[in-house]
């Protein structure tokens, strides 16, 4: 067997998985080897679109606090946090920028759930544990209840001495000595958290500590052992567990929590603190800009793009425009799978580089073909003409596509900056795309060229029009 017939071999191998992969009812592969319950193999496979394809929810953030209070670093580092937030639920390519001095504003695409959405952009996930010393028993009495805290108080005079108690209740001081409880260790001293099932089957958070945070409530636990300690969420107290032993690096969070309460609490202290308290400015759910309509036509006048090149290669180049056809069609095939597998959200903008990226992979078939083209008719054997049109014409293609990644990796760099996602989308397709057009331009075409040859030898040798010469 020929290792041109290998190759063709896993390539086919390549594409039947990638038929698979872009089928539209495709969502994974989860395969369970040993039967307990846990997939060995977990491929999952969806497609993302993005806002102006599927619509979405879009919020605009105000900042709470008054201006001059606040560096516009502080604002760009509560837009990341918001995005990571979003991001966490499960949004893969959400917009989320700052506007003018005190305003973050975020899109997010096919969420249907705007309360939800919103409750987790906004909260600013303020986790206190606080000194309940000398309580006792009466530590329960508080638990549900909303109290003040030593590092609140703070907060509410960088507020400009605002209570930001939204529903007026007003909170409960220490009954021991009528001041504020005092805050031993904020959620800046968590490093990760996490939801999970308790052996008593109610819901929890587990969390690490960082070693700052590790230094703080070691010392203070170890002085502490029998007294109870107070956890406390944005000024409610969640629960006041007794400490039981010196905690270095981390513990449990308990508390009535859901299933869903304990999930979103842990993404919220993952995510970090807001560095500055947000209030919803506006929120509202948007329709697909471009409309189903829209869609459609555009998804027509792709295909009719790839036709046309697929017949102009096929016209001029006859034999090798074949190999070209067969090439570009795994190159789309290899696309669609990776636009699934990773996922890439699929905006008008990404769209759009994924077809220039077919262009480019024409334009390698070109430089390949006209190089075959000059050493046939500087008169080498036809099999001496393949090697030379493909070996020659690969530093071209090789850096051509080289020099247009580099400008892709400036776009999304750039794409990076507030406001200006939507250039990240283009510059991710157009760059995998040129990607990809290395491994097919050359290996695939090469594959399917010299299979063809093979078949097609005799004629071709007496029918040099065959080979577009």
């Amino acid at each position: 067997m020929s290792s041109h017939v290998r190759w063709l071999i896993v390539i086919l191998l390549i594409v039947a998985f990638c038929v698979w992969v872009s089928l539209p009812e495709t969502t994974g592969l989860h395969i369970d080897t040993d039967n307990d319950g846990i997939p060995d193999l977990n491929l999952n496979v969806q497609q993302s679109l993005g806002l102006d394809l599927v619509g979405g929810q879009r919020v605009l953030l105000q900042a709470e606090l008054p201006p001059g209070s606040f560096s516009a670093e502080d604002l760009r580092q509560a837009a990341n946090n918001v995005a990571r937030r979003v991001n966490a639920l499960g949004v893969t390519e959400p917009t989320v920028q700052v506007q003018g001095a005190d305003r973050i504003l975020v899109e997010l695409p096919g969420v249907t759930d705007a309360e939800q959405a919103v409750n987790t952009i906004r909260e600013t996930a303020l986790l206190e544990f606080v000194n309940f010393s000398g309580l006792g028993g009466r530590a329960q009495e508080f638990e549900g209840r909303r109290i003040l805290t030593t590092q609140q108080v703070v907060i509410q005079q960088q507020r400009g001495g605002a209570d930001a108690n939204a529903d007026g209740e007003a909170p409960m001081v220490n009954p021991l000595n009528g001041q504020p409880f005092e805050t031993v260790m904020t959620g800046d001293g968590l490093q990760a958290a996490s939801a999970q099932i308790a052996q008593t089957g109610q819901w929890v958070i587990n969390f690490e500590l960082t070693t700052e945070g590790g230094a703080l409530f070691g010392p203070y636990t170890e002085a502490n052992i029998g007294q109870p300690l107070a956890i406390v969420l944005d000024g409610v107290l969640l629960s006041a567990p007794t400490i039981q032993a010196r905690l270095d690096t981390g513990g449990i969070i308990q508390g009535q929590f859901t299933e869903e309460e304990a999930r979103q609490l842990a993404l919220q202290l993952r995510s970090g603190a807001l560095p500055i308290p947000l209030r919803v400015e506006s929120s509202e759910t948007v329709g697909a800009t471009l409309g189903q309509e829209s869609v459609n036509l555009s998804i027509r006048a792709g295909i009719i793009g790839v036709i046309i090149v697929l017949l102009f290669m096929a016209i001029y180049y006859r034999v090798p425009g074949l190999a070209a056809d067969l090439a570009l069609l795994v190159f789309i095939l290899l696309n669609f799978a990776v636009f699934k597998l990773v996922p890439i959200t699929l905006t008008l903008p990404a769209i759009t580089g994924f077809l220039i990226s077919i262009g480019t992979a024409v334009d390698g078939n070109i430089l390949i073909f006209e190089r075959i083209k000059e050493e046939l008719r500087a008169g080498k054997p036809l099999d001496d003409a393949l090697v030379a049109g493909f070996d020659r014409a690969w530093q071209s293609i090789r850096d051509s596509n080289f020099s247009t990644i580099l400008i892709c990796a400036v776009l999304f760099f750039f794409g990076q900056t507030p406001g200006a996602s939507i250039v990240s989308g283009f510059a991710v397709t157009l760059a995998l795309g040129l990607v990809i057009n290395l491994f097919t331009a050359v290996l695939v075409t090469r594959t399917f060229l010299n299979v063809l040859v093979d078949v097609l030898r005799q004629p071709l040798k007496e029918r040099a029009w065959l080979l577009g010469v």
